[in-house]
């Protein structure tokens, strides 16, 4: 008897949840604002649920990506009783992605993804709802992707290559020991409140507040800044002295011309296009790193879409000042950024190249790292299927001497080797 009881509110949700049959709406208008990050699912009808009057839909998805890895590190660096050159190598499962998007009342989008590949705080990757106003206006909080580096803002199942460039998830290296991570150039999905549009179909922007503790961290443990504020005063009397939160303050503005811009690195979906952008972005991330320095980002973007050509480029720069309790007065200042292309011989085979350049050790020091990385993508049964390959070689030059050389790549890969198979509906 109490499991009839326990199965009667999935009864009732599959009696009310059909298949939508509303012939007057239009996918797309139903589809509209509807985002997974993970899979595209504008215009496709896919899995989908919409209650009997339409005030509500909801799309499942599913990406799971499985890999094959071979690492092969020099030998600076590595343990003198164990010298072993193989390392982090062997097979993993990146992303085992579940997640509902979906549309309620007309103008709520919503999307809830948990990644079974993760553990902690992390294992949430996204949970956000949005208020769409208009296409100029829309509201969204939650955890999602933050407005910087269009590697991280294209739809994860729909990359060239099976792994963001180097110079954005690596740390930079700093002569200094601090109870806190180096900082990297991705900031990546975040908690926070941003606000968003798409204007003339040509110009779209996104300006934001986040924690700025990364994906990793789900809980509100910001504090304000020792370092940064403004003073109140009134007749020449300083009255108060106002810090600002010690949050991660992010924009990006992009330009596009030939309208809207997919969100994808080349899709046999979509061969015959012409589209193109370019965007700014920006954000300041408030005692950064459990408060121990306050990190600036710049980065210029640009992405080509014609036919069967992809082509992107990013440039970045990371100002790293660290906060006066650090007791630290230099300020560090990194670059990094890579071009990378695709081209689809068969509308099921396309091919892949990527160069990528970071400044790892600062400007101040002479010698930058380079990655340059080549691979391939074979749609099978469908475009469900999708499997990737790529190899990638670090090479050094321009240090000043063998030292900073062999220090510049400590625990980064010399060689890496890497076959991705990748499921989604």
């Amino acid at each position: 008897m109490k499991k009839r009881i326990i199965l009667l509110p999935f009864l009732f949700l599959a009696l009310t949840m059909v298949q939508a049959q509303d012939s007057s709406t239009s996918l797309t208008d139903r589809n509209k604002y509807i985002e997974s990050g993970v899979i595209p699912l504008e215009n496709k009808k896919g899995f989908n649920f919409d209650t009997r009057v339409g005030d509500i839909t909801l799309k499942p998805f599913v990406l799971v990506q499985a890999s094959g890895k071979l690492n092969y590190y020099d030998d600076e660096g590595l343990d003198l009783a164990d010298q072993d050159n193989i390392a982090n190598s062997g097979f993993e499962v990146g992303n085992a992605l579940l997640g509902i998007a979906g549309k309620a009342f007309g103008k709520l989008t919503f999307n809830l993804t948990l990644n079974a590949a993760q553990s902690g705080d992390a294992l949430l990757q996204q949970a956000w709802v949005e208020y769409n106003v208009k296409d100029e206006l829309r509201f969204r909080v939650g955890k999602f992707k933050t407005p910087f580096a269009q590697a991280y803002l294209v739809t994860l199942g729909e990359t060239l290559l099976p792994t963001v460039p180097l110079s954005l998830t690596a740390p930079v290296n700093i002569p200094y020991s601090l109870n806190s991570v180096n900082p990297n150039f991705a900031t990546g999905f975040d908690l926070g409140v941003q606000v968003q549009g798409l204007i003339h179909n040509q110009w779209e922007y996104r300006v934001g507040i986040f924690n700025g503790t990364g994906i990793s961290v789900n809980g509100a443990k910001k504090t304000l800044s020792d370092n940064l504020g403004f003073p109140i005063s009134f007749r020449g009397k300083q009255l108060a002295y106002i810090r600002i939160p010690s949050l991660l303050y992010a924009a990006r503005l992009a330009y596009m011309p030939k309208g809207n811009v997919a969100t994808h690195q080349g899709s046999p979906n979509d061969l015959n296009n012409d589209k193109w952008l370019i965007a700014l972005s920006a954000s300041y991330n408030v005692e950064a790193n459990w408060q121990a320095s306050n990190d600036l980002r710049l980065g210029l973007e640009f992405s080509r879409l014609i036919n069967r050509w992809y082509f992107g480029a990013e440039a970045y720069y990371l100002n790293m000042k660290f906060v006066k309790r650090q007791q630290i007065a230099p300020l560090y200042q990194f670059l990094g950024g890579y071009v990378q292309g695709g081209y689809f011989v068969t509308p099921k085979i396309q091919l892949a190249a990527r160069y990528d350049l970071f400044d790892r050790n600062s400007i101040r020091i002479d010698g930058y790292l380079n990655a340059p990385a080549v691979g391939f993508n074979y749609y099978l049964a469908g475009y469900n299927l999708k499997l990737q390959a790529m190899y990638q070689y670090l090479g050094k030059w321009g240090h000043s001497d063998q030292i900073e050389r062999d220090n510049d790549d400590m625990g980064l890969a010399q060689h890496s080797v890497q076959a991705m198979l990748q499921f989604s509906f």
